[in-house]
């Protein structure tokens, strides 16, 4: 995840590095209306719920909530609509052997404008187990302690 000054994150989904563990990351344009592109300038967005799935050899980010742009009045998009994800075919054909493995699926990172074009960050990603879970939640723990006797 290399950041740059170019680079302004709009939302991130927390709740995806805590369920999964990401195995490999892409970059996608996304496919937006104005009125979308609006609102995401206003950071009103959620990815929480949101996944990508393919179909017919493209792209689709599923679920993912764009605010509605007040001022677009009746031109005004569906807040959950299907958005499709612009990339390469050997990316999708990447994803697409990827989700065919038993316990694989495409989660969005973050949303994020780069250039001023909006941007979303997709991972292949397998689930983590319970165990996983307070495992990684140990570790914080500790890291945090250490952090606070380094400090003191």
């Amino acid at each position: 995840m290399s950041e740059n000054k170019n680079n302004k994150n709009i939302t991130v989904n927390r709740k995806a590095r805590h369920e999964y563990h990401i195995l490999d990351t892409f970059e996608a344009g996304i496919s937006l209306l104005g009125s979308e592109v609006k609102s995401l300038r206003h950071s009103n967005a959620n990815l929480s719920e949101a996944y990508v799935r393919i179909e017919k050899g493209e792209a689709w980010l599923v679920n993912a909530f764009i605010g509605e742009y007040k001022q677009a009045n009746i031109n005004n998009h569906e807040p959950t609509r299907k958005r499709r994800l612009l990339l390469h075919k050997s990316e999708i054909r990447r994803l697409q052997k990827a989700v065919e493995e038993k316990g694989k699926t495409i989660v969005p990172l973050r949303l994020y404008f780069k250039n001023g074009k909006a941007k979303v960050e997709i991972a292949i990603a397998q689930g983590k187990k319970k165990y996983d879970k307070r495992e990684d939640i140990a570790k914080r723990d500790m890291q945090r302690q250490e952090a606070r006797r380094i400090k003191l």
